[in-house]
């Protein structure tokens, strides 16, 4: 199909789509935005009682929607965790240097993350691991040469400048990494972020250490590859582990930042930590709801809408506020899915494929819910041929320019195009693939099982002041109380977001091909 052919088609459909009275409607939007962030539900933590009152929410209005429930009670499928949370007065860390102990402040210095459960007890020696990252297709490997086993590395985020920004991110996923961890007999890991490339402030990172984090129950989805520990160092205290090494930190980034190779090489210390853990079990629930289609043969084909329900609950207080609302992260997108819905009944919308509502949770524990959904779904997993996933996409400001995370590794990405043309918004790939965006969020779990995916944010230049309007919301408001409905947003840029998106979810939905991945995309192998 060519490109005009497909702006035709789209064009079609908006007419079907937009020239009813039924509109997507940026106050009727904001109205579930400001629902699914009330205080009342206490942040959506996943497995708390406000995430239980959120996803009978959803529930509802995707039956007031007339949308069918497709989960394996009803709208629900049902999700169970192991959860574990750090006893920090009874923790503690510290370098190991000529037999002299040096304490590491918790939260100043550096973080135990309990993304690893980790060992009650650990020492071990450090080596300096460049970025940590093997990317076989590339013939790059950090771990090459190095004596690691029973070992932890100290790792630089990020990737080599000059690699594919998806080929690097899925490389640097910790299912990925873990894979030639254990291959090498690393037995933990400690990361230092570029400063340069850091969403939030150190001071809000360290506050994540009182949250809790959890994993799967099910085993067949553990993705621990027997790492026993796992930290995260302030960059601005990082030179101490690089002492009496003959290297710096200063030096590691000075290379970064050039875009040259990072040396590797051992530290002259090791780790001392003890961690004292409190385990337990809970259980969440992601949502699930169709719109049947109306061809034999397509209607068994589903085109998947995601969002994610969750966020962080109640937490360590900043400003004195200690309800994390997530607004923005992610009710915005639950609330796209939801005003999508009610426009497809208002508008009697006949579509050959069905469309799969999937709203998840525990995606801020590690994109567990999505990826739990994606290797137990409620129908055939084989049926899915697209997701299309809306996280946090920033209506900041007027909808211009459209950022689209996989844009090239499927034809969906010409689709989207398609999509956007009728609004005047042009479309953009990645422009800053060391946020490692295309591996986190919930498209990531379906991509990994092979299904042509996308996701989006209302997109800027580099440069410009759009720019500095979202490094600022990140600076001040991800992952913070103040992502709240007290925030200003753009209603006409969410409703020309939420257009594009169903317009391109009633293309895919429609067109007798379903989508495929491209001949080049180093992704169409989790298809085959």
């Amino acid at each position: 199909m060519t490109r005009r052919t497909l702006v035709a088609q789209v064009f079609s459909l908006c007419s079907l789509l937009w020239g009813s009275d039924a509109k997507l409607d940026g106050h009727r939007w904001w109205s579930y935005v400001q629902y699914l962030a009330d205080d009342k539900l206490e942040g959506r933590n996943t497995g708390s009682e406000g995430h239980r009152q959120a996803a009978t929410y959803v529930a509802g209005e995707f039956e007031r929607a007339g949308l069918k429930p497709a989960g394996t009670s009803g709208y629900v499928q049902p999700v169970k965790f192991r959860t574990r949370r750090m006893v920090e007065k009874d923790s503690s860390l510290a370098l190991v240097r000529n037999g002299r102990t040096e304490p590491l402040a918790l939260g100043d210095d550096a973080i135990i993350s309990m993304r690893v459960d980790p060992a009650e007890s650990l020492e071990a020696s450090l080596v300096f691991a460049g970025y940590g990252l093997t990317v076989p297709e590339k013939n790059y490997d950090d771990l090459a040469g190095l004596d690691l086993r029973g070992k932890v590395i100290v790792y630089l985020s990020g990737g080599p400048s000059d690699m594919p920004g998806p080929l690097k991110s899925h490389y640097q996923s910790a299912g990925e990494r873990g894979k030639f961890l254990e291959r090498a007999g690393v037995i933990g890991t400690i990361m230092v972020q570029d400063p340069e490339h850091m969403d939030v402030p150190w001071p809000r990172v360290a506050l994540s250490r009182f949250q809790v984090s959890m994993s799967l129950a099910d085993p067949a989805l553990d993705e621990s590859h027997r790492q026993r520990f796992s930290a995260m160092i302030n960059p601005a205290r990082a030179e101490k582990f690089f002492t009496g090494s003959g290297h710096s930190f200063a030096e590691v980034l000075t290379a970064a930042q050039a875009g040259k190779p990072l040396p590797r090489f051992p530290l002259a210390a090791s780790i001392r930590a003890r961690v004292r853990v409190e385990r337990s079990q809970v259980e969440s629930q992601n949502v699930v709801a169709v719109l049947p289609g109306t061809d034999p043969v397509l209607k068994n084909q589903y085109v998947a809408l995601s969002a994610h329900l969750d966020h962080l609950g109640v937490a360590e207080p900043i400003n004195g506020d200690r309800i994390y609302n997530g607004a923005m992260d992610d009710a915005s997108g639950v609330a796209s899915l939801l005003d999508m819905a009610r426009t497809l009944r208002e508008s009697k919308a006949k579509l050959r494929r069905s469309l799969l509502f999937v709203v998840v949770t525990g995606e801020e524990k590690g994109l567990l819910g999505s990826r739990y959904f994606a290797h137990h779904p409620t129908g055939n997993a084989r049926s899915i041929v697209a997701d299309l996933n809306l996280d946090m996409f920033l209506p900041l400001f007027p909808l211009r320019l459209l950022t689209v995370y996989g844009l090239h590794e499927s034809d969906l990405g010409d689709m989207v195009a398609a999509a956007a043309a009728p609004l005047g918004v042009r479309t953009q790939d990645d422009q800053e693939p060391e946020r490692n965006l295309f591996i986190r969020s919930d498209q990531y779990s379906f991509i990994r099982v092979g299904v042509p995916s996308l996701a989006f944010k209302v997109g800027y230049e580099k440069g410009s002041p759009e720019e500095r309007i979202v490094k600022t919301w990140l600076k001040e408001r991800y992952h913070a109380p103040s992502d709240d409905v007290n925030q200003p947003v753009d209603l006409a840029a969410a409703a020309g977001f939420n257009q594009i998106v169903l317009s391109l979810a009633e293309a895919a939905a429609n067109r007798t091909e379903r989508p495929r991945w491209k001949s080049d995309s180093f992704f169409r192998r989790f298809a085959e």
